[in-house]
């Protein structure tokens, strides 16, 4: 008998007495499943799953968290007025613009389910981050999944796939998992290819990590179109996923749906706090991405004289190619008994891959050793 996967319930048996049923769909949708954090018998983890940022939260954030331990009886500000206006200063934007969520997973799941439904269509990229097909089948919509190049978003084949029941394209750029981007020149072509009734949703959770010149991660095409909303989060480079804390900026029109339909107090209180805080922690976010990009081809580098290939990547994580499926598997066990855990991509369709997330210099330099001893004796 096999079990389930780890934290999710086991489907109750197929049973002949009449009970609520769900819409055929929701029963296709395989159930998100997060990185792991625990080995059996080992002391000592080094989680590497789930492009956490390497060094926490930052100080200010942790203080603001802990100073509301005694408001926690008090509902929160159901608008997020104080940290829109931070988020506001911090990035040069209007609030009445912005909209924050429990993470912008929840973001993504009400523009979904605001702008698709039944006889709809959402696009996709083949390796595009899962939440996309995950929140287009909730909400009833048809998921298609365009091909890439290169492990990278092609802007013809996505104008390709549209028809007249398309209303949402959903872009994470860079990408979660291949950590490729687009340029600014190219998302400018696919906003040019959209038809004005199109949403087009810029995931961009990881530009704090990007170093390219050409990228834009999509504020200014908010500014100039109506049919262009850009997501961000707090989770990566600000180290705070575990209070879900993520945020939309949008045209007036789309901000207004999205406050129609959002819960009323969709972020809590020591988030909110907490988000203030790290927006104003001076130098975290250079600092942060400085050691991204710096370990983030040091780990490159050490994996391709391994043997691995590595696609290039903007994120905080790269994608290691072990070239078979089988291999793939071998090294992910031989590093766990090192108490390395790294993140399995059979699920995205890249079953020959593991994402490795950039961690601190001793973590970096622990999984390129291990996984330099496996392919030596592959």
């Amino acid at each position: 008998m096999t079990q389930a996967p780890l934290g999710i319930p086991r489907p109750p048996a197929a049973d002949a007495a009449p009970h609520p049923r769900p819409r055929p769909e929701i029963l296709t949708i395989k159930p998100y499943i997060g990185g792991e954090s625990q080995l059996a018998g080992v002391n000592r983890v080094i989680k590497l799953s789930s492009n956490e940022g390497a060094f926490g939260p930052p100080p200010g954030a942790i203080a603001a968290y802990r100073a509301l331990a005694g408001e926690i009886h008090r509902y929160p500000d159901g608008g997020a007025e104080a940290l829109r206006e931070a988020i506001g200063r911090r990035f040069g934007l209007d609030p009445a613009r912005i909209v924050c969520g429990n993470g912008s997973d929840d973001i993504l799941y009400q523009l979904a389910l605001a702008y698709g439904g039944p006889g709809t269509e959402l696009v996709m990229t083949r390796h595009g981050f899962s939440m996309y097909a995950i929140a287009g089948t909730y909400a009833g919509s048809r998921v298609i999944k365009v091909e890439e190049r290169e492990r990278t978003a092609d802007v013809d084949a996505i104008l390709a796939a549209l028809s007249p029941r398309t209303r949402l394209v959903c872009l994470a750029n860079p990408n979660n998992p291949t950590g490729t981007l687009l340029s600014r020149n190219e998302v400018a072509r696919l906003i040019a290819g959209l038809p004005p009734e199109v949403l087009l949703v810029l995931d961009a959770a990881y530009a704090e990590y990007v170093t390219r010149s050409d990228y834009e991660p999509g504020a200014a095409f908010v500014d100039q179109h109506p049919n262009v909303v850009m997501t961000r989060t707090f989770s990566k480079i600000f180290g705070m996923g575990g209070l879900r804390l993520g945020w939309a900026y949008a045209p007036a029109h789309v901000i207004d749906v999205l406050n129609r339909v959002r819960n009323p107090f969709n972020t809590n209180a020591a988030a909110q706090a907490a988000g203030i805080a790290a927006l104003a922690e001076a130098g975290w976010v250079e600092k942060c991405r400085a050691h991204n990009a710096t370990w983030r081809a040091w780990l490159t580098e050490r994996l391709r004289a391994a043997g691995v290939g590595v696609t290039p990547s903007e994120g905080n994580f790269i994608l290691a190619d072990f070239a078979t499926p089988e291999r793939a598997r071998a090294a992910q066990m031989r590093i766990r008994r090192h108490g390395i855990i790294v993140r399995a991509m059979g699920s995205y369709d890249l079953p020959s891959c593991l994402r490795i997330t950039i961690g601190t210099e001793e973590e970096c330099e622990a999984v390129a050793q291990a996984l330099a001893h496996f392919m030596q004796r592959a």
